[in-house]
């Protein structure tokens, strides 16, 4: 891991060292990205990796003030790579002065500790990306309007909150695939961890291409809110395994947020841009609005939200039945022990004192 000292160094260049010094390597590289903003020569490129492009002056229509916009390009690549290299060097700032620290103190196995390093980055990721989203809606007044979803579109232009939003969240969600290898996950964890990756990858990609950004970004806040409580609520549970409450929350919030994110696509691919008047698609106009599209992105939502509640059901599935063999194992060390039945009193005995019978020399010495 970057920013360590290490006492040992392995050889230059192999998978150790790239491992340990990933992040300093990265910071290098973001490093020369701006030192080229000082050259006039090479300005022209590196502007183009820091800054946001392709930005569009448009007049209002009551007032004489003019409005920057942005549209998305093929320049928006080098974008995202170079803010690539800073998540990078987040991730490892976060890992080092902030989880190595935790875990410590906490103690944790092995398993429990690559868990809760991948719940403590997702979790300080959520948090910001769902405040920023909620100020980003608060500005455009979804819940007075929810008809922005589609009237207008296409929505090819952007104010520079959305473009950098979007920008950052393909940035971040990047440099989680070779952050597999850096963080050396395990083999078995690596296909679950790939999986909702790529699904992040490819819907906010989607969503940024085809100019659904309004769509996207609404359907993203009210997710990372319940993925922010999951994973904060499996944060206190590594610390302490009684504090659970968290998790009952969270599945309130999961089956709303799914039902909430069915709503709104077929209100959206459904209602709302058949309705609209510009129909059929062009590249150069940036219109997607046709029926084979339209019902691709449908498909391709539900189809994931169904695979996330068939996921949410396995999981809950698996922690009755943990939760029902715990209780019964309880019972069994509660349980007392068997005791032997007890004896009856014989016949002739009073209060439960056996009386023994006269032997025959005693009732001849008593008779003499």
């Amino acid at each position: 891991m970057g920013f360590r000292k290490k006492n040992k160094s392995p050889p230059v260049l192999s998978h150790e060292f790239v491992i340990q010094n990933h992040a300093d390597m990265v910071s290098c590289l973001a490093m020369i990205i701006l030192l080229g903003l000082m050259f006039e020569v090479t300005a022209k490129f590196a502007i183009m990796f820091i800054t946001v492009q392709y930005n569009v002056t448009q007049a209002q229509d009551e007032k004489q003030e003019t409005v920057n916009l942005y549209q998305y390009g093929p320049k928006d690549v080098a974008t995202v790579f170079f803010y690539l290299l800073i998540a990078v060097i987040l991730h490892a700032l976060i890992q080092e002065y902030i989880l190595d620290k935790i875990n410590r103190r906490l103690h944790l196995s092995k398993t429990k500790h690559s868990k809760f390093n991948e719940s403590g980055q997702l979790a300080a990721f959520y948090l910001f990306s769902f405040i920023w989203g909620c100020s980003i809606l608060t500005a455009e007044d979804f819940a007075t309007n929810p008809t922005f979803l589609w009237e207008g579109y296409p929505h090819t232009r952007m104010v520079f909150q959305v473009k950098f939003f979007y920008i950052c969240q393909m940035a971040y969600w990047l440099h989680a695939l070779p952050e597999l290898y850096f963080q050396k996950v395990r083999k078995e964890d690596i296909p679950r961890q790939l999986y909702y990756i790529c699904l992040y990858v490819v819907h906010i990609t989607g969503a940024y291409v085809l100019n659904l950004h309004r769509l996207g970004l609404v359907l993203l806040v009210p997710h990372y809110l319940v993925e922010l409580l999951f994973h904060a609520s499996r944060l206190f549970y590594f610390s302490d395994e009684n504090k659970q409450k968290g998790f009952t929350l969270w599945a309130l919030l999961f089956v709303i947020a799914r039902l909430l994110t069915l709503t709104l696509s077929v209100l959206t691919f459904g209602f709302g841009l058949p309705r609209t008047e510009n129909q059929g698609f062009s590249l150069a106009e940036g219109n997607f609005n046709v029926l084979t599209i339209r019902m691709t992105c449908l498909a391709a939502i539900c189809l994931t939200q169904a695979w996330m509640m068939w996921k949410f059901i396995n999981f809950q599935l698996k922690k009755w039945r943990e939760h029902s063999q715990n209780q019964a194992s309880k019972k069994k060390t509660v349980s007392p022990k068997s005791k032997p039945p007890k004896r009856e009193p014989t016949r002739g005995s009073a209060n439960g004192v056996v009386k023994s019978e006269t032997s025959p020399r005693a009732r001849k010495a008593k008779a003499s």
